[in-house]
Protein backbone atom coordinates (compact mmCIF):
# COMPACT_ATOMS: atom_id res chain seq x y z
CA UNK A 1 0.00 0.00 0.00
CA UNK A 2 2.92 2.35 0.55
CA UNK A 3 3.88 2.46 -3.12
CA UNK A 4 1.05 4.81 -4.04
CA UNK A 5 1.80 7.47 -1.47
CA UNK A 6 5.53 7.40 -2.22
CA UNK A 7 4.77 7.87 -5.92
CA UNK A 8 2.39 10.70 -5.03
CA UNK A 9 5.05 12.47 -2.98
CA UNK A 10 7.77 12.15 -5.60
CA UNK A 11 5.41 13.23 -8.38
CA UNK A 12 4.38 16.42 -6.65
CA UNK A 13 7.95 17.14 -5.58
CA UNK A 14 8.83 17.15 -9.25
CA UNK A 15 6.30 19.92 -9.83
CA UNK A 16 8.01 22.24 -7.38
CA UNK A 17 8.47 25.20 -9.69
CA UNK A 18 5.56 27.47 -8.83
CA UNK A 19 6.08 30.17 -6.20
CA UNK A 20 3.82 32.33 -4.04
CA UNK A 21 1.24 29.61 -3.55
CA UNK A 22 -1.44 29.93 -0.90
CA UNK A 23 -2.88 27.47 1.57
CA UNK A 24 -5.50 26.35 -0.92
CA UNK A 25 -2.71 24.69 -2.89
CA UNK A 26 -1.81 22.59 0.15
CA UNK A 27 -5.47 21.73 0.62
CA UNK A 28 -5.84 20.70 -3.03
CA UNK A 29 -2.64 18.65 -2.84
CA UNK A 30 -3.99 16.67 0.10
CA UNK A 31 -7.43 16.27 -1.46
CA UNK A 32 -5.92 14.97 -4.68
CA UNK A 33 -3.81 12.53 -2.68
CA UNK A 34 -6.86 11.33 -0.72
CA UNK A 35 -8.84 10.94 -3.95
CA UNK A 36 -6.10 8.84 -5.54
CA UNK A 37 -5.84 6.68 -2.41
CA UNK A 38 -9.62 6.19 -2.34
CA UNK A 39 -9.80 5.24 -6.01
CA UNK A 40 -6.89 2.84 -5.76
CA UNK A 41 -8.28 1.32 -2.57
CA UNK A 42 -11.71 0.74 -4.06
CA UNK A 43 -10.24 -0.92 -7.15
CA UNK A 44 -7.42 -2.93 -5.63
CA UNK A 45 -7.84 -3.25 -1.85
CA UNK A 46 -11.58 -3.95 -1.44
CA UNK A 47 -12.24 -0.70 0.37
CA UNK A 48 -15.84 -0.25 1.57
CA UNK A 49 -16.68 -3.95 1.14
CA UNK A 50 -16.15 -4.96 4.78
CA UNK A 51 -17.01 -3.53 8.18
CA UNK A 52 -14.09 -1.74 9.86
CA UNK A 53 -11.72 -4.01 11.72
CA UNK A 54 -8.27 -3.93 13.30
CA UNK A 55 -5.31 -6.15 12.56
CA UNK A 56 -2.71 -6.99 15.22
CA UNK A 57 0.58 -7.18 13.31
CA UNK A 58 2.84 -7.82 16.35
CA UNK A 59 5.60 -5.33 15.53
CA UNK A 60 8.97 -7.06 14.89
CA UNK A 61 8.21 -10.53 16.19
CA UNK A 62 9.90 -13.35 14.30
CA UNK A 63 6.64 -15.06 13.29
CA UNK A 64 5.09 -11.99 11.62
CA UNK A 65 4.51 -11.83 7.86
CA UNK A 66 7.63 -9.73 7.17
CA UNK A 67 9.57 -9.82 10.43
CA UNK A 68 8.74 -6.15 11.01
CA UNK A 69 10.32 -4.85 7.82
CA UNK A 70 6.95 -3.40 6.82
CA UNK A 71 6.96 -1.30 10.01
CA UNK A 72 10.18 0.38 8.99
CA UNK A 73 8.66 0.71 5.53
CA UNK A 74 5.84 2.78 7.01
CA UNK A 75 8.28 4.87 9.01
CA UNK A 76 10.47 5.53 6.01
CA UNK A 77 7.57 6.22 3.63
CA UNK A 78 5.94 8.78 5.93
CA UNK A 79 9.35 10.39 6.54
CA UNK A 80 10.00 10.56 2.80
CA UNK A 81 6.54 11.94 2.03
CA UNK A 82 6.87 14.60 4.73
CA UNK A 83 10.32 15.61 3.51
CA UNK A 84 9.26 15.71 -0.13
CA UNK A 85 6.14 17.77 0.50
CA UNK A 86 8.03 20.14 2.81
CA UNK A 87 10.47 20.75 -0.02
CA UNK A 88 7.56 21.31 -2.40
CA UNK A 89 5.83 23.78 -0.10
CA UNK A 90 9.05 25.73 0.47
CA UNK A 91 9.49 26.01 -3.29
CA UNK A 92 5.94 27.35 -3.42
CA UNK A 93 7.01 30.28 -1.26
CA UNK A 94 6.46 29.17 2.34
CA UNK A 95 9.20 29.83 4.87
CA UNK A 96 11.16 26.80 6.03
CA UNK A 97 9.35 26.33 9.36
CA UNK A 98 5.88 26.57 7.84
CA UNK A 99 6.83 24.30 4.94
CA UNK A 100 8.13 21.69 7.39
CA UNK A 101 4.98 21.90 9.50
CA UNK A 102 2.56 21.63 6.57
CA UNK A 103 4.65 18.91 4.94
CA UNK A 104 4.67 16.75 8.05
CA UNK A 105 0.96 17.32 8.65
CA UNK A 106 0.21 16.41 5.03
CA UNK A 107 2.19 13.21 5.43
CA UNK A 108 0.37 12.38 8.66
CA UNK A 109 -3.01 13.05 7.07
CA UNK A 110 -2.38 11.01 3.92
CA UNK A 111 -0.84 8.04 5.69
CA UNK A 112 -3.58 8.04 8.35
CA UNK A 113 -6.25 8.30 5.67
CA UNK A 114 -4.76 5.26 3.97
CA UNK A 115 -4.62 3.33 7.23
CA UNK A 116 -8.27 4.12 7.96
CA UNK A 117 -9.11 2.90 4.46
CA UNK A 118 -7.28 -0.33 5.24
CA UNK A 119 -9.72 -0.89 8.09
CA UNK A 120 -12.45 -1.51 5.51
CA UNK A 121 -10.37 -3.98 3.48
CA UNK A 122 -10.76 -7.74 3.82
CA UNK A 123 -7.05 -8.31 3.22
CA UNK A 124 -5.61 -5.56 5.40
CA UNK A 125 -7.27 -3.98 8.43
CA UNK A 126 -6.33 -1.00 10.57
CA UNK A 127 -2.97 -1.51 12.26
CA UNK A 128 -2.11 0.62 15.26
CA UNK A 129 1.54 -0.40 14.74
CA UNK A 130 1.47 1.09 11.24
CA UNK A 131 -0.31 4.18 12.54
CA UNK A 132 2.34 4.79 15.21
CA UNK A 133 5.19 4.30 12.73
CA UNK A 134 3.50 6.68 10.28
CA UNK A 135 3.19 9.25 13.06
CA UNK A 136 6.85 8.87 14.01
CA UNK A 137 7.96 9.19 10.40
CA UNK A 138 5.89 12.32 9.81
CA UNK A 139 7.15 13.94 13.01
CA UNK A 140 10.74 13.02 12.11
CA UNK A 141 10.41 14.72 8.73
CA UNK A 142 9.48 17.93 10.56
CA UNK A 143 12.44 17.75 12.94
CA UNK A 144 14.96 17.02 10.21
CA UNK A 145 13.64 19.81 8.00
CA UNK A 146 13.49 22.47 10.71
CA UNK A 147 16.88 21.61 12.23
CA UNK A 148 19.48 21.30 9.44
CA UNK A 149 22.18 20.57 12.01
CA UNK A 150 20.33 17.34 12.83
CA UNK A 151 20.15 16.25 9.20
CA UNK A 152 23.88 17.03 8.89
CA UNK A 153 24.54 14.41 11.56
CA UNK A 154 21.92 11.73 10.91
CA UNK A 155 20.19 10.22 7.86
CA UNK A 156 17.38 7.68 7.67
CA UNK A 157 17.94 5.67 4.48
CA UNK A 158 16.82 2.68 2.52
CA UNK A 159 19.08 0.32 0.59
CA UNK A 160 17.30 -1.42 -2.24
CA UNK A 161 18.37 -3.59 -5.16
CA UNK A 162 15.23 -4.40 -7.19
CA UNK A 163 14.72 -7.89 -8.55
CA UNK A 164 12.52 -6.62 -11.41
CA UNK A 165 10.29 -9.63 -10.79
CA UNK A 166 7.52 -7.86 -8.86
CA UNK A 167 5.11 -5.08 -9.71
CA UNK A 168 5.00 -3.86 -6.11
CA UNK A 169 8.62 -2.80 -5.81
CA UNK A 170 8.09 -0.61 -2.73
CA UNK A 171 7.12 -3.61 -0.57
CA UNK A 172 9.81 -5.92 -1.92
CA UNK A 173 11.30 -6.30 1.55
CA UNK A 174 13.44 -9.25 0.52
CA UNK A 175 15.62 -6.77 -1.37
CA UNK A 176 15.62 -3.90 1.16
CA UNK A 177 17.55 -2.73 4.18
CA UNK A 178 16.63 0.17 6.46
CA UNK A 179 19.30 2.07 8.32
CA UNK A 180 20.21 5.10 10.37
CA UNK A 181 23.52 6.66 9.33
CA UNK A 182 25.51 8.79 11.79
CA UNK A 183 27.76 11.06 9.74
CA UNK A 184 31.14 12.04 11.16
CA UNK A 185 31.09 15.41 9.40
CA UNK A 186 28.28 16.56 11.68
CA UNK A 187 30.23 16.05 14.91
CA UNK A 188 32.83 18.63 15.90
CA UNK A 189 34.94 16.19 17.90
CA UNK A 190 35.84 14.39 14.65
CA UNK A 191 38.64 16.64 13.42
CA UNK A 192 40.60 14.31 11.16
CA UNK A 193 39.77 15.38 7.57
CA UNK A 194 39.69 11.79 6.33
CA UNK A 195 37.52 10.47 9.15
CA UNK A 196 34.98 13.19 8.39
CA UNK A 197 34.13 11.23 5.22
CA UNK A 198 33.08 8.20 7.26
CA UNK A 199 29.76 7.27 8.85
CA UNK A 200 28.41 4.66 11.26
CA UNK A 201 25.38 2.59 10.22
CA UNK A 202 22.78 0.90 12.37
CA UNK A 203 20.54 -1.20 10.15
CA UNK A 204 17.82 -3.84 10.01
CA UNK A 205 16.52 -6.14 7.30
CA UNK A 206 14.65 -9.40 6.88
CA UNK A 207 15.03 -12.25 4.41
CA UNK A 208 13.02 -15.34 3.44
CA UNK A 209 9.70 -13.88 4.55
CA UNK A 210 8.23 -13.68 1.05
CA UNK A 211 5.71 -16.40 1.93
CA UNK A 212 5.51 -15.55 5.62
CA UNK A 213 7.58 -16.93 8.47
CA UNK A 214 9.48 -20.18 7.97
CA UNK A 215 12.48 -21.95 9.45
CA UNK A 216 14.63 -20.12 6.88
CA UNK A 217 13.42 -16.65 7.84
CA UNK A 218 16.00 -14.14 9.02
CA UNK A 219 15.77 -10.89 10.97
CA UNK A 220 19.15 -9.21 10.81
CA UNK A 221 20.56 -6.23 12.67
CA UNK A 222 23.94 -4.85 11.74
CA UNK A 223 26.56 -2.20 12.46
CA UNK A 224 28.52 -0.86 9.56
CA UNK A 225 31.27 1.58 8.66
CA UNK A 226 30.57 3.43 5.45
CA UNK A 227 31.61 6.31 3.23
CA UNK A 228 29.65 9.55 3.21
CA UNK A 229 28.90 9.65 -0.50
CA UNK A 230 26.54 12.59 -0.07
CA UNK A 231 29.44 14.70 1.24
CA UNK A 232 31.57 13.73 -1.76
CA UNK A 233 28.79 14.58 -4.21
CA UNK A 234 28.10 17.91 -2.50
CA UNK A 235 31.75 18.93 -2.57
CA UNK A 236 31.81 18.21 -6.30
CA UNK A 237 28.74 20.40 -6.94
CA UNK A 238 26.28 17.53 -7.47
CA UNK A 239 23.65 18.99 -5.17
CA UNK A 240 20.71 16.84 -6.35
CA UNK A 241 22.76 13.65 -6.12
CA UNK A 242 23.92 14.66 -2.64
CA UNK A 243 20.31 15.17 -1.56
CA UNK A 244 19.25 11.82 -3.03
CA UNK A 245 22.04 10.05 -1.15
CA UNK A 246 20.67 11.38 2.14
CA UNK A 247 17.70 9.05 1.59
CA UNK A 248 19.21 6.15 -0.36
CA UNK A 249 22.10 3.93 0.67
CA UNK A 250 24.22 2.80 -2.26
CA UNK A 251 24.89 -0.95 -1.86
CA UNK A 252 28.40 -2.31 -1.27
CA UNK A 253 29.76 0.99 0.06
CA UNK A 254 30.11 -0.08 3.70
CA UNK A 255 31.50 -2.90 5.86
CA UNK A 256 28.84 -4.54 8.11
CA UNK A 257 28.94 -6.76 11.17
CA UNK A 258 25.64 -8.67 11.26
CA UNK A 259 23.57 -10.63 13.76
CA UNK A 260 20.63 -12.87 12.82
CA UNK A 261 18.02 -12.40 15.55
CA UNK A 262 16.22 -15.62 14.56
CA UNK A 263 19.21 -17.77 15.47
Amino acid sequence: MIRLIVFFSLFFSGLAAEENANKNDILYTNLIGAAVITTWGLVNWDYAENPPHREDERWFQRTTDSGGADKLGHLYASYLVGSGLSHLYENWGYNRDDAALYGSLSSFFLMTYMEVGDAFSSDLGFSYEDFLMNTLGSFSSYLFYVYPELSKRVDFRIEYIPSFKRDDIVTEYERMKYLVAFKAEGFDFVSNPYLRYTELHLGYYTRNYHEGFSSESERVVYLGIGINLSRIARQNSYAKTASFLNYYQLPYTYLPVEKDMNR
